[in-house]
């Protein structure tokens, strides 16, 4: 089995913190790239990414097994279930981002960015080479018309950065200019990372609509056969402008790339097993230990490689919708919190190897860490300690459970929350004082095995409080309507959080998110504590005031008790054909974007 490393991550971020002090003074002039804090790492002659084999071998196929389906080849819109690969594979973006820094982008259809120390604007200047497919060129109009597309017209992830925007206008034959309506350092980064479309393509069209039209991208691949709900192709384009690029050296090296789908997770395992599908992402440490003694690995056809990320943990479990009148108390989320026996379950179904997720930002130096708030962190939350929950500024950690089933102390504990909040147990049920029931939904998407697992053992549990969730299971389809919709009491949740977080956080926490549909968040959560450290974050002009305002976010956010979490880990694994290849020196997030397939390679 293969491990890997990578280079410290703390080393990395003080270096950018110091780079960060003199950041300010330089005056706007065009770059090769644009980092968050600090300078870009790599040069502007460099040769290649630092984690990428720059003599990778090219051609070849490598095959994907995915659960679920698609109806539509749109992914910038609300409508419709798309395959990310459109996004990753065909369509690019002005500047592509160095996955060995927390964020730094370098350009990419861009030859050159510019933005002013207080990056109210940026300006962009095109790549006389840069196509599309057809080999019409990728123009200045083409940009600005995909900006506002997205921004008014497209899904709501593109909102929220597209209202700071004062003015989006062309001033060059190549140039444009965005000038900026809010105090928000993160912006020039955000608008470099917009997908730029062909205008040409959508002309006459309802943008706004799913559908199954092939989309002219300037990316390395063209969509090739598909078939919606079974499979899709991504071709490598002989023609590809960006081909000698330096930042794209070492990358995309398939000739093909294959998705196909199928009913779940567990049967995509078998179709590895089988050798139909060429990769599979294990997230279970048991099932990692256990599950991977047939012939293909036993005879060095496939290999296990382990991959380990500087991230932060994110969240992952149970989010509980307070739009729902039942799930509005806090004291109610955290008695479910109390009577999920986290110890229990992670042993029954990962041999208890797995650490607790602690916060949205654990395993970083992000996250708000254990004991009371304290210098910078403790000043920007107490201007709000009237609405914040018990523990935001004297601390707050998750209970731990004896290990044993029956969680005694857990119970006992959601029993005196639960009366405290108006809720008894009366004949055996849970009621409120009128005698209603307390009940709720739980949904799940069709064929997660593991998510079931999960539920199972906490829907036993909840019978001890006299509670009886159902549990409704789902087609992908309709488990992406009704969460869009928020159509839900509890679902399972899961973000991924990286180590320079920024408007997507808006996204992902806003108020706006409690009736606007589309957004990601699922918990209904409205917090003007929350919105602050945002707003501070953004427009934070050094590391020490962006990290202070992440780790009073993540209190807020701990404290808030929306998710019931579950574990994480701090390395991937993945099992492969042995032909398959990827670098030894790996980036700082690991096996995230931009990892795989974009660097491996498939051996002669």
């Amino acid at each position: 089995m293969r491990a890997l490393r990578f280079p410290p991550l703390r080393q990395a971020l003080g270096a950018l913190a110091l780079l960060g002090l003199c950041s300010g003074l330089a005056a706007a002039e065009p770059r090769h790239g644009i980092a968050m804090y600090g300078e870009p790492a790599l040069p502007p002659d460099l040769v290649a990414l630092p984690y990428v084999n720059p003599e990778a071998p090219q051609g070849g196929r490598i095959t994907f097994g995915e659960g679920g389906g698609f109806d539509s080849l749109n992914p910038y819109i609300l409508k419709g279930n798309a395959p990310y690969g459109v996004r990753i594979h065909v369509v690019e973006s002005l500047m592509g981002r160095s996955w060995d820094e927390p964020f730094t982008l370098y350009c990419l259809l861009c030859e050159s960015v510019e933005t002013p120390p207080d990056r109210m604007w940026v300006e962009f200047t095109l790549r006389e080479e840069a196509r599309f497919s057809d080999g019409s060129p990728v123009t200045v109009e083409d940009v600005l018309w995909s900006f506002e597309t997205l921004g008014t017209v497209g899904h709501p992830r593109y909102l929220n950065a597209w209202t700071k925007v004062a003015r989006a206008e062309a001033t060059g034959p190549r140039a444009l200019r965005i000038t900026f309506n809010t105090e928000d350092r993160e912006l020039p980064l955000i608008m470099g990372l917009r997908p730029v479309l062909k205008k040409a393509q959508w002309e006459g069209r309802d943008f706004a609509e799913s559908s199954l039209e092939v989309p002219i991208g300037s990316g390395p691949y063209t969509v090739g056969s598909f078939e919606p709900g079974r499979f899709i192709t991504f071709v490598k384009d002989p023609d590809w402008w960006g081909r000698g690029l330096p930042f794209n050296r070492g990358q995309h090296n398939f000739a093909e790339i294959r998705y196909d789908y199928y009913g779940d997770a567990g049967v995509v395992f078998e179709a590895f097993k089988a050798g139909a599908v060429d990769v599979y992402r294990e997230s279970s440490a048991a099932k990692w230990q256990t599950a991977y003694d047939f012939p293909a690995v036993a005879s060095g056809a496939i290999v296990k490689s382990v991959i380990p990320h500087g991230r932060p943990t994110g969240m992952t479990g149970l989010v509980m919708n307070t739009r729902r009148p039942q799930f509005r108390d806090w004291r109610v989320r955290e008695a479910m919190i109390q009577a999920f026996n986290f110890e229990f379950i992670n042993a029954t179904l990962n041999g208890g190897t797995e650490p607790r997720i602690p916060s949205y930002f654990g395993n970083s130096e992000l996250a708000m860490g254990s004991g009371p708030a304290e210098g910078r962190v403790r000043a920007l939350l107490e201007p709000f300690a009237d609405e914040l929950l018990p523990g935001a500024l004297e601390g707050y950690a998750l209970p731990v459970a004896d290990g044993g089933e029956a969680n005694r102390a857990g119970i006992r504990r959601a029993t005196e929350l639960f009366a405290e909040a108006g809720w008894t147990v009366q004949d055996g049920v849970m009621r409120n004082a009128a005698g209603q029931p307390f009940t709720f939904e739980i949904v799940l998407p069709q064929g997660a095995s593991e998510l079931q697992s999960i539920v199972d053992i906490y829907a036993e549990s909840l019978k001890r409080l006299g509670i009886a969730p159902r549990v409704t299971t789902i087609d992908s389809a309709q488990f992406t309507e009704r969460t869009n919709a928020y159509d839900f009491d509890m679902t399972w949740y899961s973000r991924g959080l990286s180590l320079s977080p920024g408007n997507e956080l808006t996204l992902y926490f806003d108020s706006k998110g409690v009736t606007e549909p589309g957004t990601r968040n699922l918990m209904g959560m409205a917090s003007p504590a929350a919105e602050a450290m945002i707003r501070t974050l953004l427009a934070a002009e050094s590391r020490e005031e962006f990290v202070a305002a992440v780790q009073a976010l993540d209190r807020v956010l701990t404290t808030g008790r929306y998710v019931i979490p579950v574990w994480y880990s701090g390395e991937s694994r993945l099992a492969h054909r042995a032909d398959l290849a990827f670098p030894e020196r790996l980036p700082i997030y690991g096996d995230w974007t931009g990892f795989l397939p974009d660097v491996w390679w498939r051996r002669d």
